[in-house]
């Protein structure tokens, strides 16, 4: 008698599920990001009843002119910057919370627990709570400055206020990254350590050359996702600094400042086509960034 490697009894309900799930991904993902794509093409507005014109790349070419590039590059620049320290901070600390809260370690689900989270807390409660953690009127966090005679603006000065809301991001995300590093922890087989031990490895070496490649894929999902998440995250950075701030201005919060009239606080700042050839060249970015990140790390899954 014929078996099947196939894991389900029908391949009725699987298909139906799979094109169901196609259906969604079209209508709600692909033909508004088509849609985005041909905006970024005209002159949309703000202001119902106004003529759309098809204007070619004039967006694109007006995004890289001279009139807008100090601003344009002030926020790709920040983009950078806030991507590139949240992931590594995010990825090292949930690697090493990772490993300890995977150890045997009294009230282990508790701590779990604890550092997850600020990941359901939502964006704007999170960054309403360290608002008032570093509101320098008298503050927590500025009662503990006084304490040693000193004070600071916090979200208000502009040296340190993009590396504030690092920290806050990192905080609020951090738990995913530790819950995906113990599921790759915990699928390390139990023998390869003692096989470490009995040559003699350390606890350090046994986590350079046992844990540590064991735990590429883990690395290569959250890098991923901390890439994605950080360089389009603009919803944590206009709750605690506003749309207006230039030291924190990233290239989502721009799009969305264009898009919702938020400059100068009217409809008539808006500017949806420019917007959305602002949103292109993130996607390009993204994806670009994304997609060559893969590919280097898989090859590192393949070396290790």
């Amino acid at each position: 008698m014929a078996t099947s490697s196939f894991p389900f009894p029908r391949r009725a309900p699987v298909r139906f599920t799979f094109a169901l799930s196609l259906v969604v991904l079209v209508v709600f993902a692909l033909v508004p990001a088509g849609a985005v794509a041909v905006i970024s093409f005209t002159d949309l507005k703000g202001l119902p009843g106004l003529p759309v014109h098809w204007v070619g790349w004039e967006n694109y070419i007006d995004y890289f002119g001279k009139g807008h590039r100090a601003d344009n590059w002030n926020a790709f620049k920040n983009t950078i910057i806030f991507a590139s320290l949240t992931v590594v901070t995010q990825i090292t600390l949930a690697l090493l919370v990772a490993v300890l809260l995977n150890g045997k370690l009294k009230g282990r689900n508790f701590y779990r627990s604890v550092v997850f989270m600020p990941t359901v807390l939502g964006v704007t409660v999170t960054a309403l709570v360290w608002s008032l953690m570093m509101n320098p009127s008298g503050g927590p966090m500025q009662s503990l400055l006084g304490l040693f005679g000193t004070d600071s603006a916090f979200l208000g000065d502009p040296k340190i206020a993009l590396y504030l809301v690092i920290f806050v991001q990192v905080w609020m995300n951090m738990g995913v990254s530790v819950v995906i590093f113990i599921a790759g922890l915990q699928a390390i087989p139990a023998e390869l350590y003692e096989v470490a031990t009995i040559d003699g490895a350390s606890s350090r070496q046994a986590f350079w050359y046992v844990t540590f490649p064991m735990l590429a894929p883990s690395v290569t999902a959250n890098v991923l996702l901390g890439i994605v998440s950080a360089m389009q995250s603009y919803q944590l950075t206009f709750v605690l600094t506003g749309a207006m701030n230039k030291a924190t201005q990233v290239l989502s919060l721009q799009v969305y400042q264009l898009s919702f009239g938020t400059r100068g606080g009217t409809a008539l700042t808006q500017s949806q086509g420019y917007a959305a050839s602002i949103s292109m060249i993130q996607f390009l970015l993204v994806g670009a960034i994304s997609l060559g990140t893969m590919v280097w790390l898989r090859r590192r899954e393949r070396v290790l």
